[in-house]
């Protein structure tokens, strides 16, 4: 921490601390801290507080594992929503994802993470067993995994469907491509693999 040491101790520990956030360097870390060095003593206190709410008021829903501030969580509460219909995904992220589509209107369940031998995560490390639950009492018609299409998304998504595959449940997988508005010459072979395996009947 040599070169934090023209700081006074509290910008030194704070710079520190907000280097622990994603995608946040030392330099973007340096300019946070300032920001709030410079805010006014209530913009401080409101976002300290808001910090500290956050870890008191939220946990994870019963049901699906989303993080929210009541249990169940709207979308396991909801009586509009297809509670039949749970759609897999790896962190609470990529909910919205999902939900600015305006595609879908079953339940999820999250993860908190995908298989990594080399991360030692395995099956165990994962929150898939409420899901396995839900499956076993037959309270779910359809199993939708929505995981990354990337290697650990895909050893994931392949784990779950022969974990689920022992029940009376369909399993599918959302068909990954070729985004709209690129051009085809651009796309890699796994994207283009991808897409001619997702291909539908027009």
């Amino acid at each position: 921490m040599a070169f934090l040491s023209r700081y006074a101790e509290p910008m030194a520990r704070l710079i520190e601390e907000l280097k622990k956030l994603p995608g946040v360097g030392t330099k973007s870390a340096q300019r946070y801290a300032f920001h709030i060095l410079r805010a006014s003593d209530e913009d401080a206190a409101a976002l300290a507080e808001a910090v500290r709410s956050l870890k008191a008021s939220l946990r994870l829903c019963s049901v699906c594992n989303n993080v929210t501030d009541i249990d169940p969580c709207l979308y396991c509460a909801s009586p509009t929503r297809n509670q039949r219909l749970v759609c897999v995904v790896e962190e609470p992220t990529s909910i919205a994802a999902i939900e600015r589509t305006g595609a879908y209107q079953g339940v999820y369940h999250v993860l908190h993470g995908t298989l990594s031998p080399l991360h030692g995560v395995g099956p165990e490390q994962l929150r898939a067993n409420g899901l396995t639950a839900r499956v076993e009492r037959g309270d779910v018609d359809e199993v939708i995994l929505a995981t990354s299409p990337t290697l650990e998304g895909e050893a994931t998504a392949n784990w779950l469907a022969t974990t689920l595959r022992s029940f009376s449940v369909k399993i599918t997988r959302i068909a990954t491509g070729v985004p709209a508005g690129s051009d085809i010459e651009y796309a890699d072979e796994v994207t283009m693999a991808r897409a001619l395996e997702g291909r539908r009947d027009v």
